[in-house]
């Protein structure tokens, strides 16, 4: 596998309507996807405009599963939050272990090699399915902080 393309980018702060849970990361592999059908079943029942899915990285094992939605309100678990606005740098790569390990293993050396500082959360944002099944794309993003 190619090392993936990393680059840098500002990005616009985006809504989500995600559920954040606290977990290790050994459990986590089996919590989000229970995470991600709930907000889904949430969105659809009550008629949502949802857009691609989301998982954010925060503090420790804190993570937040979800969808990007604008103008929401809390609706029983699901809450509102937003993906950063500001500079990141990203890859694309397949939405795989092994590509999103390669991906997030990418901007980490980008981040390194360029002296860049990493804000200490991250995120991926997954394109919904799209061609052959198994070619689903997501994008690695570690937004910067100040140096």
């Amino acid at each position: 596998m190619n090392a993936p393309e990393v680059r840098v980018v500002e990005r616009p702060g985006t809504p989500t309507a995600v559920i954040r849970a606290a977990t290790t990361w050994e459990e986590y592999p089996a919590l989000w996807p229970r995470l991600l059908d709930e907000v889904w079943q949430t969105v659809r029942t009550h008629g949502l405009p949802a857009g691609r899915n989301v998982m954010r990285y925060l503090d420790g094992p804190t993570v937040e599963v979800g969808v990007e939605l604008a103008h929401f309100e809390a609706i029983g678990r699901v809450v509102p939050s937003c993906l950063p606005a500001g500079p990141a740098a990203t890859a694309r790569v397949a939405a795989t272990t092994d590509g999103i390990r390669a991906g997030h293993d990418a901007v980490g050396r980008f981040v390194e090699a360029h002296g860049l500082a990493a804000s200490g959360e991250r995120f991926e944002v997954y394109e919904h399915e799209r061609g052959a099944p198994g070619t689903l794309q997501m994008e690695v993003y570690w937004p910067l902080g100040q140096q």
